[in-house]
């Protein structure tokens, strides 16, 4: 596989892919959420996009295999990179809390923050990654009915995703019967995970939809 290269407007916030693949010169362009997401002002046009080059050297490595898994640095990492040490301390806080939950789990928060949020920059995301852990097209259908269905999914599946809808829905002032549950079912320890995750998707959310992100990607199910 050939090198990447990578550009972004400043400005408007576009993210251009460029590589060599099987000899064959591949061009991707994201252009902003105001372009996909109904027309809306971009709000982010003030944040600088920072590239890897002008990230600091303990950045740039930590992002580098999930770039080169990829193949595309996401917006949200070039607006997020403005605060170096911060977003080192939340990939690390993401990828602890990932190692503490079963991959299912991180899946089933992250896809029901994401849509009960309106995140499709995260949404299209986890679609993909379920997909490629094997959960299977039922399985994220289910999980993306929010609770509407759910047939395919394990009883402590629903439990944990009934866990992050009262949450969200009531900031978690009235949570602590789905949380009970949750505990009986997984333990303390993978409750206290799923909850803090619960808090790393709704600080995603919030970024990306305040500066109004595109999605870099496609949804896998527009094509099944």
């Amino acid at each position: 596989m050939g090198k990447c290269l990578f550009f972004s407007s400043k400005s408007y916030g576009y993210l251009t892919r460029v590589g060599a693949f099987d000899n064959k010169l591949a061009v991707y362009h994201y252009h902003n959420a105001s372009d996909s997401l109904g027309g809306r002002q971009d709000s982010g046009r003030m944040i600088p996009r920072i590239t890897m080059n002008d990230m600091p050297p303990a950045l740039a490595e930590m992002l580098r295999p999930k770039v080169e898994r990829l193949g595309y640095l996401g917006e949200f990492f070039q607006c997020a990179a403005n605060q170096p040490d911060a977003l080192m301390s939340f990939m690390k806080l993401t990828d602890e809390l990932k190692e503490a939950l079963p991959d299912n789990m991180t899946e089933i928060v992250a896809l029901t923050v994401s849509s009960r949020m309106s995140n499709v920059y995260e949404r299209r995301q986890h679609e993909r990654l379920s997909l490629k852990f094997g959960f299977g097209e039922q399985w994220l259908r289910d999980v993306l009915s929010l609770g509407e269905s759910s047939s395919s999914m394990k009883p402590e599946e629903r439990l944990v995703q009934q866990l992050v809808l009262a949450v969200l829905k009531t900031n978690g002032h009235d949570a602590g019967g789905e949380l009970d549950r949750v505990v009986e079912a997984i333990g303390a320890k993978q409750a206290i995970a799923v909850l803090l995750l619960i808090g790393r998707y709704i600080t995603h959310a919030l970024l990306v939809n305040t500066l109004k992100l595109a999605p870099p990607v496609p949804s896998p199910l527009e094509r099944l």
